[in-house]
């Protein structure tokens, strides 16, 4: 009878912990856009913002909406690295550009993300989306020549061999490691990359289904996938949206029935291309059809956001919205500008540039009951900051070699507004770095470092954004005291291997120093 007794108290002690666990400890939703510009969102282009999102500013009124806010680059994996790891993304091999077609993984399991401190601290965790930091793709040398791509565009009338689909069989029936579930998700589904192959859903660590032929050519339209490759007979390209935003409001779902905090990263594959917009969303902006795509992420947004409502758990959910980089020029910037709409706003470049246009981001974060609802918040932020946030909330203390880039934003939610960071640094493509000092910004050399063309491609550049936030006038040249302060503090971010305080940390590789020489 004792030993009933005490396993019922047990029972009982667990159940009691985990309820006042779960009522101190918020579930967090990070959803990631992907290629969408900081004046896409209307609430912050309002002059110059002509398409709707309605949800997004929503979510700005009911919660705080960040202006200075960055990605660590303007391109996607580096800044998914950053995000996740809180350390700048030039500390790895990823020192420019992105990880390439079956590339390896750019995490090492041994790192600290935000995963896994939500998963240490006993929350289910949740990855759904684009991933794009590499696996352990099992292919061996034998086979490299069936998963050849061709290089950009399709290829008419490929057909898949005996020989293609053997090959195939082999590797995408082997598990694939090195993904999410490596570095702290307890669940995965989601699409490496979407205009990449394979082309086909990606659960755990297996691949839906076996790919057995090569992608339709009508697949490679302009703006639509890239690269050919092995591909699910019929796979299109609209259904892959809705499949995510669908698979984020189940685990909501499941999570709060289940009375298990959650940590979901959602990121999501819009509004990058392909711009492959569903039927109610086509001609809906009346700009264009990237436009038209990010109505669709909005309202995709909105659903989510809706399953925290059916599930009753709004108020006990921190939602973080945010952005990998800009918009990218190829999708018809310039036919927007003339109809009156401007994806970076005020601000210069777009998409791999080193300019504002390319990495200031958007970055909404709504708390309900901590954030004072409608607030705007001005100061210098970074989306490294979001492993040192989680872990504040979550009562983790971060080690001495993780989050080396992080710095909380806890302060700055809760309405201070004392600066929480004195420098942040985001690059180019093509690793170009700039690196803030308050309102001071020094780039090391000229141009935009990406595809922007504009400015004397041998100068350094210095800008002071608290006067000119679009990068028009160059002061390296007056303020040379101004440059070699800021230049001076970059050099000390490398050789320290951090930015935060604490013990020097060592950086995986030598780090590039620029200007390069020719």
């Amino acid at each position: 009878m004792l030993r009933v007794v005490l396993a019922f108290l047990g029972g009982f002690a667990s159940f009691v912990s985990g309820v006042s666990f779960a009522a101190q400890s918020p579930n967090i939703l990070i959803v990631y856009a992907d290629d969408l510009g900081y004046g896409d969102v209307r609430v912050y282009n309002p002059d110059r913002g002509k398409i709707p999102t309605p949800h997004l500013d929503a979510l700005s009124r009911e919660g705080i909406r960040f202006t200075d806010a960055h990605s660590s680059s303007a391109v996607c994996s580096p800044s998914r690295y950053t995000l996740l790891t809180g350390r700048y993304h030039w500390r790895s091999r990823l020192q420019k550009g992105i990880v390439g077609l079956w590339g390896a993984p750019v995490i090492p399991s041994s790192r600290l993300t935000l995963g896994r401190i939500a998963q240490q601290a006993g929350y289910h965790t949740a990855c759904v989306g684009k991933w794009h930091l590499g696996w352990e793709w099992p292919i061996p040398p034998e086979l490299k020549p069936y998963f050849e791509t061709g290089g950009y565009g399709g290829e008419k009338n490929r057909v898949a061999s005996q020989a293609h689909r053997k090959a195939w069989r082999r590797v995408f029936r082997s598990k694939l490691e090195g993904g999410p579930l490596s570095v702290g998700f307890d669940e995965y589904f989601g699409v490496d990359v979407p205009n990449w192959p394979p082309y086909c859903f990606i659960e755990g660590e297996r691949t839906v289904g076996v790919p057995t032929t090569f992608a339709d050519p009508k697949l490679f339209e302009k703006n639509q996938a890239n690269v050919q490759g092995p591909a699910m007979p019929g796979w299109t390209l609209e259904p892959i949206l809705p499949a995510l935003g669908r698979r984020a409001a189940d685990i909501i779902d499941r999570s709060a029935r289940g009375g298990r905090p959650f940590f979901l990263y959602l990121s999501l594959t819009s509004p990058h291309t392909p711009l492959s917009v569903n039927a109610p969303w086509r001609g809906a902006s009346g700009l264009n059809r990237y436009a038209d795509f990010v109505m669709e992420t909005d309202a995709v947004v909105g659903e989510v956001l809706s399953a925290l409502d059916d599930a009753r758990i709004t108020g006990e959910t921190l939602v973080c919205f945010t952005s990998d980089n800009g918009c990218a020029p190829y999708i018809g910037v310039s036919e927007l500008e003339a109809r009156g709409h401007h994806a970076s706003g005020p601000l210069r470049g777009y998409k791999a540039d080193v300019w504002e246009g390319g990495h200031r981001v958007p970055f909404i974060v709504r708390w309900p009951g901590v954030i004072e609802p409608n607030s705007v918040c001005h100061q210098l932020v970074h989306q490294a900051d979001l492993l040192a946030t989680v872990a504040e909330i979550l009562g983790r203390r971060l080690p001495p070699d993780a989050g080396e880039d992080s710095f909380s934003l806890l302060s700055l939610l809760k309405g201070e507004r004392a600066a929480i960071r004195e420098t942040a640094v985001s690059c180019s493509i093509r690793g170009v770095p700039s690196i803030r000092w308050d309102s001071w910004k020094w780039i090391p050399q000229g141009g935009s470092g990406g595809w922007s063309k504009g400015g004397d491609e041998d100068a350094e550049q210095l800008y002071n954004l608290a006067q000119d936030l679009g990068e028009v006038r160059n002061l390296a040249l007056e303020r040379p005291a101004q440059v070699k302060k800021l230049a001076d503090r970059l050099e000390r971010l490398i050789v320290n291997g951090r930015s935060t305080p604490g013990p020097r940390q060592a950086n995986d590789v030598d780090v590039v120093r620029y200007p390069m020489s020719h």
